[in-house]
This record gives structure tokens, sequence and C-alpha cells, in this order.
């Protein structure tokens, strides 16, 4: 497949992995405010504020990974998949010797027509040695040489 179709097929898997982490996170929100709404009608005394308390940390906790979900999403719709790249920047796919990148947001490893990708985000510190290289550039990461041999 060409690695700009990889690309496009790349960014349509991130955006639904983290449409997915959202609306997981969105449910158990829900259901840490429906056990605290329990919580409070149940017995009084320790146990309701101990209860009550431990809901209120399962709350706090999710509203904090929704919150960097979203980020994640508003990552996602900056990048127009059918760009194509002379230089790596966000939405850039790289493929090298060593191993292929999307530089979008960090979901780890996403498996495409038997081929091994790595979603990084620009911020990582793989990413940031990336960015501004070209095809047929080389640079050194964790003791490992890479050979960047395509670009989309």
């Amino acid at each position: 497949m060409k690695p700009s179709l990889i690309k496009i097929a790349l960014h349509a898997t991130c955006c639904a992995l983290v449409e997915e982490r959202v609306n997981n996170i969105k449910i158990a929100l829900q259901e840490a405010q429906n056990a605290a709404n329990n919580e409070t009608k149940s017995s009084a005394g320790d146990k309701h504020e101990t209860g009550r308390a431990m809901a209120q940390l399962e709350t706090e906790k999710l509203t904090i990974q929704l919150t960097e979900a979203l980020k994640l999403e508003q990552v996602l719709t900056q990048i127009n998949p059918k760009t194509e790249h002379q230089q790596i920047g966000l939405g850039s796919l790289v493929i090298t010797n060593n191993g292929n990148f999307y530089i979008a947001v960090s979901l780890g490893k996403i498996e495409k027509d038997n081929q091994t990708y790595f979603a990084i985000s620009a911020a990582s510190p793989i990413g940031k040695q990336l960015i501004g290289l070209k095809s047929g550039s080389e640079f050194s990461f964790n003791g490992r040489n890479y050979t960047i041999t395509a670009l989309a």
C-alpha cells in the first residue's frame, strides 16, 4: 500500500481509538457520578463520608483523563492526512530502516497490512528528534541508527 494511503488509514485508526477512549471515560464518569449519588442516599456516618470521598476522587481522576483524551482529539483534528510532507512535522508518516512512525498523538503500536507503525507525539523524545528531518536523513535514538527511507 502506498505511504499516503497508509497515512490516511493510520489517521482514521488514531481518531477511532481516541474517540473510543473519550466515550469509555464519559461512561466511567457517569457511573462514578451515579455511585456518588447512591452513596448520598445510603447510611449516614463514617462509611458514608468514605464512600463519597472515594467517588469524588474517582471522578477527579476520570475528569483529568477525559481532559487529556480531548486534547488528543484536538491534535488529531489539526492534521490533514492527505497532506504530503517534504519535511517531517505533525501528521507525517515516517518510514525508516528500523521502524515506522506516524507523528500525531501518542497511542503506541498500530498494525496495518502486516506492518507495525508507532503513533507518536511530536513532543515525545523521538518525535522531537524527527521534526524537521527529510527523506534520506539519518539519526540515532537509544543507541540505534535510523535512516529515513520514505516520508508521506
